[in-house]
């Protein structure tokens, strides 16, 4: 009798959803997250603020202030050490300069835990605490980053800096939308907000008009989908509808057409040689795009092509493997195949759009707060409170 009056408590739960809106799956998502979130924000209280200026490589061609990477699959030649480096791809080279991109990560985890523990609370040290780091990234002329990625995902004896090493900025996403609520909520003076929000719109700038951001938008894989990602959002930060329009037609005549398949799959992320995983990445760059981006009259949770391909076709697509990843049809990934699937973003948003609750119930019983970098990386919405939340 309590499995049978449960199941009409949770029917009538979904029934309801789209027209009481997000609050009561706010809800429920922070009582399954409360403890991590207090936990998280707890060590965040505890973080100086450590930008990209506090570490430098010799191989980068920037300054102090610019952000500089390696490309994660290029190793020394064999037959000549002091050469240029050689392609291993998914094989991550540890020993290439990533120290910017993991502070990027770190000032990402602290802000988004910060601004998660503040919507629990409504305790203001939270938010204190978190504008201490923003300071240091956007406003403090000593300890700024400039907004450009020119140096990123460079290759010693190639190149200084790749169109590719764009998708690094997806790292700050969720900064970016903990601004967002902190604008929305009125608890960020002028003077910050005005500098945090012009950094970003001089990053737009940059990433959609010099070479290296047409080139990384026009690629066809994951890259595509995390430049229209990071563009999204940052244009929703700054309240550039006209760039917003642009990502929302991407989404729907390039994104969407041309990386997914009938089935629903992602037939380029299969070629690579961590399919899994990159499938999984691919998927919750596109459903947090339509997260971000869908507004009355233009739904892109709801958008599908002529055939039916559409997001929801993508979710049906993975989540059988999801659920069991033995069954996986294809190749396992060379590296971190154990450790995939985590708590997927497209499982949340994904039942908070099309109301299956088994996507809900195997959310909440993957691993929330992964520690291996490769997957930390490549998991930017680490805060789902941020997403959402109605702004």
């Amino acid at each position: 009798m309590k499995r049978g009056l449960a199941s009409i408590l949770l029917f009538f739960f979904i029934q309801i959803q789209p027209v009481i809106g997000a609050r009561p799956l706010s809800n429920k998502v922070q009582r399954v997250l409360k403890s991590h979130i207090l936990k998280q924000a707890n060590w965040a209280l505890a973080q100086e603020p450590l930008t990209i200026t506090s570490f430098r490589s010799n191989r980068s061609a920037g300054g102090i202030h610019d952000f500089f990477s390696e490309g994660d699959y290029w190793w020394p030649n064999p037959e000549d050490l002091n050469g240029p480096y050689i392609q291993k791809d998914g094989f991550t080279n540890p020993d290439n300069f990533t120290q910017h991109r993991k502070a990027m990560i770190r000032f990402s985890q602290v802000v988004g835990a910060l601004t998660s523990a503040y919507l629990l609370t409504k305790e203001p040290r939270y938010l204190d605490h978190a504008l201490n780091h923003l300071k240091a990234w956007f406003i403090d002329t000593a300890t700024l980053m400039n907004p450009s990625l020119l140096y990123a995902q460079a290759i010693k004896g190639k190149v200084t800096g790749r169109s590719i090493g764009i998708i690094d900025m997806i790292q700050l996403i969720e900064v970016a939308q903990a601004v967002r609520i902190m604008e929305k909520y009125s608890l960020l003076a002028k003077e910050n907000l005005s500098p945090i929000k012009n950094w970003f719109t001089r990053y737009l700038e940059w990433v959609t008009s010099h070479p290296y951001g047409i080139e990384e938008r026009d690629t066809k894989n994951n890259h595509a989908t995390c430049w229209v990602m990071q563009v999204a959002v940052f244009a929703k930060l700054v309240n550039n509808e006209s760039i917003a329009a642009e990502c929302r037609n991407r989404f729907k005549n390039i994104l969407l057409p041309f990386q997914m398949d009938k089935d629903g799959s992602f037939p380029l992320e299969l070629k690579r040689s961590k399919p899994f995983g990159y499938s999984l990445f691919n998927l919750d760059a596109m459903v947090t795009i339509a997260q971000t981006l869908s507004q009355p009259g233009d739904d892109l949770w709801n958008y599908s092509l002529s055939d039916g391909r559409s997001l929801k076709k993508g979710i049906d697509f993975l989540f059988p493997y999801v659920l069991n990843k033995q069954k996986w049809p294809y190749s396992p990934d060379v590296m971190y195949w154990e450790e995939w699937p985590i708590a997927q973003p497209f499982l949340l948003f994904g039942f908070l759009n099309y109301n299956n609750p088994l996507w809900y119930k195997v959310w909440k019983k993957l691993d929330h707060d992964p520690t291996v970098d490769e997957i930390v990386r490549n998991f930017p919405i680490r805060n789902p409170l941020l997403w959402i939340e109605k702004i």
